[in-house]
């Protein structure tokens, strides 16, 4: 026999009974957030690639690949909230087990690269470039989805009926185990979030306080869920609540993304090229310390020194035309000519030997 379908549901499979009824009303809320965060995403996404020609600084240049797969990671955390209010069967437990994983490691993936980047800018150092940010990402991701891909393939090859069929405790407690590395990224970005707070430029400590606070706020919203998806919902005997849960962190999350971290780093992204956010040109060829010769200086020399660069400085001039090029008053050229022989007067011409004059 059909159920009935719930109000403002028609003829339509009862596993999407969710996204239309009125008197469950949390699956149409979510389905809403979902699909607003869905369409700003989508909106940052051609915003930012409006904005790549007017980036100034090279190293912000550089980021656009980052923001551009943490929007994409952005989008799939939106995009995934359906498949949990949609009803678990074959076709959404296969999805919900391999993208939550990988699309989260690609978001935290995304964040560990930036803290990386940003812990060398505060100290003065040269960045990543953008290859190598890229590559950060391919190889963090990359890990997360090995894990998952390994896990469907063992769950659906040799142990089909029994993943299908598994129970709610099973269910969970494989679902989170599977997030192991997901949790591992987290922790690591947030702990590489906290030495961006560590160095000499100032202006970088604004993007590292964006991962920061982003990465502190997942913490928190992964924390309850797990709690909840494992312990909390089995002790206040609601097992329906587990898919609101996860729905929920899913939709929170997603936003936390977007107004904590992605929205401000747009905002920054064009700003112009502050000389004080970079070390000297020259600085990493020049050494840092130049150890002082041993041994004494030649007073006499030295004060000669002082006395001829004294006299220079008082003759120096400033051209009212050119500020950067310094004149110098012309003295007259001495005379350098030699002087004539001169005769002598003998020391003997009056000497006479002892004799009177005659």
């Amino acid at each position: 026999m059909t159920p009935t379908p719930p109000p403002g549901c028609g003829s339509i499979d009862a596993d999407y009974y969710l996204l239309c009824d009125t008197e469950k009303a949390w699956g149409i809320v979510l389905e809403s957030l979902a699909a607003a965060g869905i369409l700003i995403t989508v909106f940052l996404i051609c915003s930012l690639f409006f904005l790549i020609c007017k980036v100034q600084d090279n190293s912000k240049r550089h980021m656009i690949s980052v923001y551009f797969f943490f929007l994409l990671g952005t989008l799939g955390v939106f995009g995934l909230t359906f498949a949990f209010i949609i009803k678990l069967n074959d076709r959404t437990r296969p999805t919900r087990f391999f993208l939550f994983g990988v699309i989260f490691a690609l978001c935290f993936s995304c964040l560990l690269t930036h803290a990386c980047n940003l812990s060398r800018l505060v100290r003065g150092r040269k960045p990543f470039s953008w290859r190598v940010l890229l590559l950060f990402i391919v190889c963090f991701a990359l890990v997360q989805v090995v894990i998952s891909i390994e896990y469907l393939v063992t769950m659906l090859v040799n142990q089909r009926e029994e993943f299908l069929q598994m129970s709610r405790e099973n269910t969970n407690k494989d679902f989170v185990m599977l997030l192991i590395y997901v949790l591992f990224l987290m922790a690591l970005t947030f702990l590489i979030s906290m030495f961006t707070f560590c160095g000499s430029y100032k202006s970088w400590k604004r993007h590292g306080a964006h991962i920061f606070v982003t990465v502190l706020f997942s913490i928190a919203i992964w924390v309850v869920w797990i709690t909840m998806l494992i312990k909390g919902n089995t002790v206040l005997e609601k097992e329906i609540w587990d898919d609101p849960v996860v729905a929920i962190a899913l939709v929170s999350n997603g936003w936390i993304f977007l107004i904590m971290y992605i929205v401000p780093e747009i905002c920054f992204l064009t700003a112009p090229v502050k000389l004080e956010d970079y070390p000297p040109e020259n600085d990493f060829c020049q050494p840092k310390f130049i150890k002082q010769a041993t041994g004494l200086d030649n007073r006499a020399y030295t004060q000669d020194e002082i006395v001829q660069d004294k006299r220079e400085m008082r003759d120096l001039n400033y051209s009212p035309y050119a500020s950067h090029f310094q004149m110098k008053a012309i003295e007259p050229q001495n005379d350098f000519s030699i002087p004539r022989p001169k005769a002598r007067t003998s020391p003997y011409h009056d000497y006479t030997g002892g004799k009177s004059p005659m």
